[in-house]
């Protein structure tokens, strides 16, 4: 080979050289120090950028029972919020508590190319058949917070400890009023029961944790209920109302406590069912201060954490929303990408039908005492909002 031609077929060589390392470097990251720029930022984007590809052109539903609490409000937002941000397209329903309304908007969901579905049932009875719609079309769905009943095209279940949250209530009332050393003291405390919907599975959950922690006090006669209504199908309430909730306490006061009995305690199962109550016993003639009876609650709202601090409310039990917002967006990504979510309950939960696999959120009780740290701290509510 001749000078010229060994140039020529070097610089070819080089070429080729050039080329590969091109090639390498779209798959690889070398450790070359012109590569500084390749930190953990850069790869926090292409991870991003990955997950908004796979995300592309996909439709999640999301289906909420309604806007009139304020929890379900921000269940709804921080779920799209946390779709939109992986690039998916939401659609974000509330049914105000109708339950035809629901089922119609579930349709047209599945009509409008829903990929994935988010459902917090209004009454999950009612949703058979459309959720057999959405199995029909390979349309998996992921139930939010509520168990969907009688069905088989429910994929997963992401929800809060419910029975945990009625143990917790049970257990505060049971040291606050230190109902384990009244009876050798000789004391007894007037009760009533405020439990959730019938049409609420996660109703039923609350109301035997309560039971569990404070039946033994009821057997005993420390707690006494004057109007002997202590079971699920007496002491429930269609929707968790407000307005039902109060009528049914003005009820019992007028009937119960006409004759001198003083109400101490107040099992409530939600907030919103706690205002009722406060309402109801204002009108009845109670103040609140001295002898105003202890009242729990669950959400930790805004306005039932003001009555805390005030007074007029004892405890709530705080749910996180954008934690149980985040394990539903995680499950949905998992089932679209063909992957299996993080679970850590398979035995809990079924639904007639079949157990569902379910992620179980911890459910935190609120008091004057800790609500600082719980729910400031944590930036859930800023100290000017509850002024």
């Amino acid at each position: 080979m001749n000078k010229g031609m060994r140039k020529v077929v070097g610089v070819m060589l080089a070429m080729v050289m050039i080329l590969s390392l091109a090639a390498c470097s779209k798959g690889t990251t070398t450790t070359d120090t012109t590569n500084t720029t390749t930190d953990s930022k850069s790869t926090q984007n292409n991870d991003t950028t990955s997950t908004e590809t796979e995300a592309k052109g996909k439709k999640v539903g999301v289906a909420m029972p309604t806007q009139s609490s304020q929890r379900w409000i921000q269940d709804g937002d921080n779920i799209k919020r946390e779709l939109e941000a992986l690039g998916y397209e939401v659609d974000l329903q509330y049914a105000e508590d109708d339950v035809q309304a629901q089922v119609s908007q579930i349709e047209n969901l599945i009509n409008n190319g829903a990929d994935c579905l988010v459902v917090a049932a209004v009454d999950s009875s009612a949703l058979v058949n459309v959720l057999g719609e959405a199995k029909a079309n390979n349309i998996p769905v992921i139930a939010y917070d509520r168990l969907l009943m009688d069905t088989d095209a429910v994929s997963y279940y992401a929800t809060f400890d419910n029975e945990g949250v009625g143990v917790a209530i049970g257990k505060y009332i049971e040291e606050k009023m230190q109902l384990a050393t009244a009876k050798e003291e000789g004391r007894t405390y007037n009760i009533e029961f405020f439990m959730g919907s019938p049409d609420d599975n996660n109703a039923v959950f609350l109301d035997n944790g309560i039971h569990k922690v404070l039946d033994q006090y009821l057997e005993s006669g420390v707690l006494v209920c004057q109007s002997g209504q202590t079971t699920f199908d007496k002491t429930n309430t269609l929707r968790w109302s407000q307005e039902t909730a109060q009528k049914r306490c003005e009820d019992i006061l007028s009937g119960f406590y006409a004759d001198g009995e003083h109400l101490d305690i107040v099992a409530s199962a939600f907030d919103g069912l706690s205002y009722g109550i406060s309402a109801a016993l204002i009108g009845a003639g109670y103040t609140p201060g001295e002898g105003w009876p202890l009242i729990t609650g669950q959400d930790a709202e805004l306005m039932a954490t003001k009555n805390i601090i005030s007074g007029t409310q004892a405890m709530s039990i705080f749910k996180d929303t954008r934690v149980l917002a985040q394990k539903a967006v995680t499950m949905v990504q998992a089932v679209l990408e063909g992957k299996e979510p993080e679970i850590n309950d398979t035995t809990t939960y079924n639904n007639n039908v079949k157990t569902v696999p379910s992620y179980l959120c911890t459910p935190v009780p609120v008091d004057k005492d800790n609500y600082k740290e719980v729910l400031i701290d944590s930036g859930y509510y800023t100290e000017d909002q509850l002024k």
